[in-house]
């Protein structure tokens, strides 16, 4: 009869630990990922994108803001932040101060949720149904997040806002067209207010959103962008070991949840377009869910490359 107790207490013993991992010390294992994407012109030079994304910063996350500072040194060529970056209305200043140097870099941002309300309490499992992909309450409140304030920090050194948009760029003579919308997960997206095809002259193409759903992704291939770069989904944030995401918190599959994979569409001409995907699994979440298992919170550098050159 003593094998079961011993059983029992491995068990809780296991369940413990994986207890203090998800709460304690993923959440606070940030990651740096590097992937590289084909996108560009023969003979153009690599372009630096850092995608940020989901940082939920909370005024006293002092390890988070101090990561945060230390990206400044990749001095990208493009930084694309896609959206909810505060958990309460005293992060603006924190925030700012922990981009840093970044903020002087050409750079690009949309809103999330969590730049117009402040995170409430949840049911987790809430999320398991349908995949999570349930009304948003938050449009039943007033916004209680100063969003003017946030788009004035990140817009200080240059950053664009990209919402309903479009911006032209030029980096190391590479010509850039960007366009973005609102979050799709409040249902304020306005495609139609960026859509169409490229400017005349534009070697690649980036589409910006913070909810990764589908009828967003569907005009941007359509509209034959190149690359599409969205958050959200904090990459699963509890997945199987391995990585297996669970939920994805919209209507994209858990395959693409986060990393790079692609999206492909018909295009008005009624050809067939892909384009490349990023899903960033995001730097932080919800206060009131702060945890994450098999799936480290992370920004990415992406960088792209000749559609001829071979990938690492």
């Amino acid at each position: 009869m003593r094998p079961l107790p011993r059983a029992a207490a491995a068990v809780g013993a296991l369940g413990a630990a994986c207890l203090v991992w998800a709460t304690a010390v993923e959440p606070r294992s940030f990651r740096l990922r590097r992937v590289t994407v084909p996108l560009l012109p023969a003979g153009a030079p690599p372009l630096r994108v850092l995608h940020v994304s989901d940082i939920h910063l909370h005024h006293d996350q002092h390890a988070k803001q101090r990561w945060l500072s230390r990206l400044g040194a990749l001095e990208p060529d493009l930084v694309v932040d896609t959206g909810d970056n505060l958990s309460d209305a005293e992060a603006v200043g924190p925030l700012g101060e922990a981009l840093g140097r970044l903020l002087d870099r050409p750079g690009v941002f949309v809103m999330g949720s969590n730049d117009y309300y402040s995170p409430v309490p949840k049911n987790p499992l809430g999320y398991l149904r349908r995949g999570g992909t349930g009304p948003n309450r938050s449009l039943e409140r007033p916004v209680d997040l100063p969003v003017d304030e946030l788009r004035q920090q990140l817009g200080r050194g240059g950053w664009q806002d990209l919402t309903h948009r479009r911006v032209s760029l030029e980096l190391h003579g590479v010509r850039v067209e960007l366009r973005g919308t609102d979050d799709a997960h409040l249902d304020r997206d306005d495609y139609a207010a960026v859509a169409g095809p490229a400017g005349p002259g534009h070697d690649v193409v980036l589409g910006v959103t913070h909810a990764p759903y589908l009828r967003v992704l569907d005009a941007m291939a359509a509209d034959r962008v190149d690359l599409v770069l969205a958050g959200h989904t904090h990459g699963g944030q509890v997945c199987l070991p391995g990585g297996r995401a669970l939920v994805t918190n919209c209507d994209l599959d858990p395959a693409r949840v986060k990393g790079l994979s692609s999206h492909t569409a018909r295009t008005p001409e009624g050809d067939l377009h892909t384009a490349a995907l990023h899903v960033s699994a995001g730097v932080g979440g919800s206060r009131y869910a702060p945890y994450r298992f098999a799936c480290f919170p992370e920004a990415t550098l992406l960088t792209l490359v000749p559609r001829s050159a071979t990938t690492g």
